[in-house]
């Protein structure tokens, strides 16, 4: 019997797209192994969102064929796609991109057979959506539901359109089935994810957002989480209607990118800061004390310390649960990398350790509001007695006693550096 391992680099997607790979693999009678175990195919779904997901992701490469020099290396995902055939020469068996993954079976074997090496990329902007599907979600306790794919939006500093292609929803009906197949294997939370959630439903006949959110509500999940939302999608209508779904976690993660209009307007966001800033409002009057979390980029093209400040205080004023935080990388082949004014590497850390400062505090305050509160908790671990799990709001909590897989009521009692601690509320 064949082996195989996975590593996964990069976003939720991603991690969805292994899932389905994975299982491919299986039902073809391969043994699923741990990528630090020796195995005969190692597959590697890459990352090119930043320079550093490119560095981490040859690295990876590189590592697993330095060391296991026979095995078979599958290079997938959006470096993949990007690349293609200047990937072969690594030493990758295939290179397959981000259109043909429910082929990478029967590409490898056959690559394998003829010893050659395969290049499996095609137009990623003609694409279909691509019938993926798992059935669990190897190592998780919640699993990824994966219902959206491609963006159209070419923000100026974005490689994503190049790579994903253009919005592919996934019809209801789909999404239902299989949140039942995850919702029989034991998942109680189903975290739904796709490269622009706003446009989902765009290219269906009168589906929305909130029709697959609804075709998630299914017996057995008990928290639906929602991956990254534009500002623009948070009305009035959405929120009132979002509010109706008992299950969705009040978490919500709105990418801000910059707090600075004229910055917001050079990476081509479709949004103000006043809008953002309403968007805020509206979540929180109707799930109060929920936690917003963002993305900001430090150091875009032409940024100027003013703007820089701008952003800082726009940050700590609307008082964010989490910020992730990424200086500025240029990516060849969108307009913000041939922008000529450019802001140099040591200040763009700089700022990106700033606003990482400022996150941490807000991450702190934020967390100091749930002290003497009761949170449902996911247990996910479970270590020497003492469990560690999710509240809905996405931070850390351990506690004594629980079995991974179920929701406990917590009582917090502290914090740590990571989150919470509390105990089980009678």
């Amino acid at each position: 019997m064949r082996s195989v391992a996975f590593h996964t680099l990069g976003c939720k997607v991603n991690q969805y797209d292994s899932q389905a790979m994975l299982e491919l693999f299986e039902e073809a009678g391969y043994e699923i192994r741990d990528f630090s175990a020796s195995a005969d195919v190692y597959v590697i779904n890459t990352c090119t969102v930043t320079g550093t997901g490119d560095k981490k992701s040859l690295q990876a490469v590189r590592r697993v064929l330095r060391q296991n020099p026979a095995a078979h290396v599958v290079i997938a995902g959006c470096l993949a796609q990007r690349d293609g055939e200047k990937l072969l020469s690594t030493g990758a068996r295939l290179v397959i991109g981000n259109a043909r993954r429910k082929e990478v079976v029967s590409l490898l074997e056959e690559a394998i057979d003829r010893n050659q090496q395969i290049a499996a990329v095609s137009d990623i902007l003609r694409a279909d959506y691509e019938p993926l599907s798992i059935s669990r979600h190897e190592g998780h306790t919640r699993a990824v539901l994966k219902i959206q794919e491609g963006c159209d939006r070419y923000c100026t500093y974005c490689i994503i359109p190049y790579v994903r292609g253009g919005i592919r929803s996934r019809k209801p009906a789909d999404i239902r089935a299989e949140a039942e197949r995850l919702a029989k294997a034991g998942f109680v939370e189903l975290v739904l994810t796709g490269i622009h959630l706003t446009s989902y439903g765009r290219d269906l006949e009168n589906e929305t957002l909130l029709d697959a959110i609804r075709a998630c509500d299914v017996p057995g999940v008990q928290r639906i989480r929602l991956g990254s939302l534009e500002p623009v999608i948070v009305t009035e209508d959405f929120v009132s209607a979002l509010q109706k779904e008992s299950k969705v976690c009040p978490q919500f993660h709105l990418a801000l990118q910059s707090g600075c209009d004229s910055v917001l307007k050079r990476m081509r966001r479709r949004y103000t800061t006043e809008e953002f800033d309403r968007a805020c409002a509206l979540l929180r009057a109707a799930f109060p004390g929920c936690a917003i979390t963002t993305d900001v980029i430090a150091g875009f093209p032409g940024e100027t310390e003013e703007e820089f400040m701008e952003t800082m205080a726009f940050c700590q004023k609307i008082g964010f649960a989490r910020m992730h935080v990424f200086p500025y990388s240029a990516r060849q082949g969108t307009p913000a990398a041939q922008m000529s004014n450019q802001v140099q590497k040591a200040i763009r850390e700089e700022r990106a350790r700033q606003l990482i400062a400022v996150g941490n505090q807000l991450a702190k305050a934020y967390m100091e509001n749930q002290l003497g509160t009761i949170q449902e908790v996911l247990a996910e671990e479970c270590e020497n007695g003492l469990a560690q799990g999710y509240t809905g709001a996405y931070i850390s909590c351990h506690f004594p006693g629980g079995v991974p897989g179920q929701v406990y009521p917590i009582w917090v009692t502290g914090l740590t550096e990571e989150g919470l601690t509390g105990e089980i509320a009678d």
